[in-house]
């Protein structure tokens, strides 16, 4: 089993990285742009081909990522190509598709998945509704019951239950939360709730337990189908915006992130449950991929467009020196961050 998870997760993310890559890929071939090599995983390469095109394709030994070389990515950086055939020397349009087509991808990629998985399994609903609240613990005792929609968490909406399960675990003063809920019969009541702290042996740390269960109704049809793939993919951008803010503002620790080991962990966890599972851990890793890199933090897809931005605002390009300089302190960063969460997940296993 364990080899199948560890083949079934390079899998996915190869095919959440090719996908990504090769929306830059196709873009940059089509305006001109040119290619050095089109590369799936990170370093030592294990397979090359060279196509007609003189591109290298290659795939690289670690499956965390993949990049798509071009010529001119900020300045002028190979006398023997073109300068029309520099990245940097292209009109203004054509670089910002360039840089934001594998985050269009990655989110294309998810709507298909989500729509597929709705279609042949039925899309549950995401509507926070209560089905059940076990006694003795803190959401029986503080009144909360059965059918019950929870409205809001600590005066923030939870609109859908992707939203409220975040809402639960951010950090709160005294570990108290001011639950407002929908009864049955319309009426409104906010209720403080302190979670039980218990430790989970199988996830290796401590919970924090309210005591009840949503269970959503199924949808199915064509158009629910739709409904469902859109709806969900808005409520995860939408739970990730506040994941991310969360852990700016200190809410959210680090050690609720997961970096490869996690998500491997998660994939193996729910390799029992077939297909379905895999394609909406897909859909739903697709999503995060492509949200993560859109935000405007340096070498990201994001950091690169926000730059470009600048340059429309002030009507000419940032110092190429300057901008190459600020991406590498932001890759180093992003590879210390990655390192952290890594040897983190990696604590958890022998914990």
């Amino acid at each position: 089993m364990t080899l199948i998870s560890i083949l079934v997760f390079i899998l996915i993310l190869g095919v959440i990285v090719l996908v990504h890559e090769f929306g830059h890929f196709i873009w940059a071939k089509k305006f001109g742009v040119h290619i050095y090599e089109f590369s799936i995983g990170m370093g030592p390469v294990l397979f090359t081909h060279e196509g007609k095109d003189k591109i290298k394709y290659r795939i690289r030994a670690l499956p965390i990522g993949g990049f798509v070389q071009m010529a001119g990515e900020v300045y002028e950086d190979d006398e023997k190509i073109p300068k029309e055939k520099f990245m940097c020397n292209k009109p203004w349009h054509q670089r910002i598709i360039i840089i934001i087509a594998g985050v269009i991808n990655n989110f294309i990629l998810a709507l298909v998945l989500l729509f597929m998985y709705a279609l042949i399994w039925g899309g549950p609903s995401n509507k926070p509704i209560i089905t059940s609240v076990e006694k003795n613990y803190p959401m029986y005792k503080a009144g909360i019951r059965k059918n019950d929609v929870i409205v809001s968490i600590n005066g923030k909406k939870a609109s859908t239950w992707d939203k409220a399960q975040i809402l639960l675990v951010l950090k709160d003063k005294d570990n108290t939360y001011d639950i407002k809920v929908k009864h049955k019969n319309g009426k409104y009541d906010t209720y403080s709730v302190k979670p039980k702290k218990i430790y989970d042996k199988e996830l290796k740390m401590d919970r924090y337990v309210f005591g009840f269960t949503v269970k959503q109704k199924v949808n199915k049809g064509f158009i629910s189908s739709i409904k469902f793939a859109f709806s969900k993919f808005v409520s995860v951008i939408e739970t990730m915006w506040l994941t991310v803010a969360s852990l700016f503002t200190g809410k959210l620790s680090l050690k609720n992130l997961s970096g490869p080991v996690g998500v491997y962990q998660v994939v193996n966890s729910g390799l029992s449950a077939g297909i379905q599972y895999l394609i909406y851990i897909t859909a739903f890793l697709s999503i995060n991929v492509g949200f993560i890199n859109i935000l405007p933090f340096p070498a990201f897809d994001g950091g690169r467009a926000f730059f470009m931005l600048i340059e429309k605002v002030r009507r000419k390009p940032i110092n190429s020196k300057i901008e190459n300089t600020i991406h590498t302190i932001g890759f180093i960063l992003l590879l210390v961050l990655m390192v952290l969460i890594t040897w983190q997940d990696i604590l958890r296993l022998f914990k």
